[in-house]
């Protein structure tokens, strides 16, 4: 029989890992892949951001998760939410037409093409940048923050460490896990979106460039002068979705350290032991 002292020692320990709340953050199972992506980006030269969380189990691991890098074109995701949102309630139809243009061809050239034109007919007819900043605030998306539409953004000297039009990668990750579950549109939208996402035809070098082939990605780039972003679904082989933002600026070479870092972060996640163990969510 172990003495007393260490009995308590003990069961204090496991009460400790019991208790242990699924969403925290380097998570153990999760701690080689943290250090793995620390060397990673310690060896590049572009400034990364990087946060992924198990949909499943609320595991997450982060590189400069609080950190705000520009958006660029991944803000579309946002604008595409809030459409999806006000057609969940009845106050507009994918069936719509905006100037002259069908709603469902804007949101395909939008998602799929990254279309700046299309993002931004749809973002007018919301209402702008405060319209959609306020109903993400409100929502309880914190971290992210919308500012211009993409013509004043492109338009605008470029600065990769402005605030404006930017998002910490934890913030980022918090709206996909938000789509995701249902808690900003309904399931339906959420499949809708999640299909066009599926299709995106920007960034083949980025987040899918190094994944095992036919990983299923849904997925939207950003792209600036000196900036690469990448953010999206996962699925692992066993139907878990990983939650994945990846920001890079500055230095060389940001594609690849995005394809470098999606791979990680699959390898990580389908090695890593959860528990305790939960079945794998699917999309209703």
């Amino acid at each position: 029989m172990l003495p007393r002292n260490r009995l308590v020692a003990l069961l204090v320990s496991i009460s400790a890992f019991v208790a242990q709340p699924a969403a925290a953050a380097s998570s153990a199972s999760l701690v080689s892949l943290e250090q793995q992506l620390s060397y990673l980006v310690a060896g590049k030269s572009a400034d990364v951001g990087i946060a992924a969380l198990d949909l499943n189990s609320g595991e997450t691991v982060s590189i400069k998760g609080s950190t705000p890098f520009p958006m660029a074109s991944t803000v579309k995701v946002a604008v595409a939410a809030l459409y999806l949102a006000q057609v969940d309630h009845g106050r507009r139809s994918l069936d719509d037409t905006i100037n002259g243009q069908p709603v469902r061809s804007l949101m395909r050239r939008m998602l799929i093409h990254s279309d700046n034109v299309a993002t931004d007919i749809i973002l007018k007819d919301l209402g702008g940048p405060t319209v959609l900043h306020n109903w993400l605030t409100d929502n309880g998306v914190t971290g992210l923050r919308v500012d211009r539409t993409i013509a004043q953004l492109l338009s605008a000297k470029r600065d990769l460490w402005d605030r404006r039009d930017s998002s910490t990668p934890t913030a980022m990750v918090d709206l996909l896990r938000r789509i995701y579950k249902a808690e900003l549109i309904k399931p339906s939208s959420r499949n809708y979106l999640l299909d066009l996402m599926s299709q995106c035809e920007t960034g083949k070098n980025r987040m899918k460039a190094l994944l095992p082939s036919g990983t299923p990605v849904e997925h939207k780039t950003g792209t600036l002068t000196g900036l690469a972003d990448d953010v999206g679904f996962i699925t692992m082989p066993d139907g878990r979705r990983i939650a994945v933002a990846i920001f890079t600026r500055g230095g060389a070479d940001r594609p690849r350290t995005i394809a470098e870092a999606a791979r990680a972060i699959y390898d990580g996640f389908k090695s890593a032991f959860t528990w305790p163990f939960r079945p794998a969510l699917t999309a209703q």
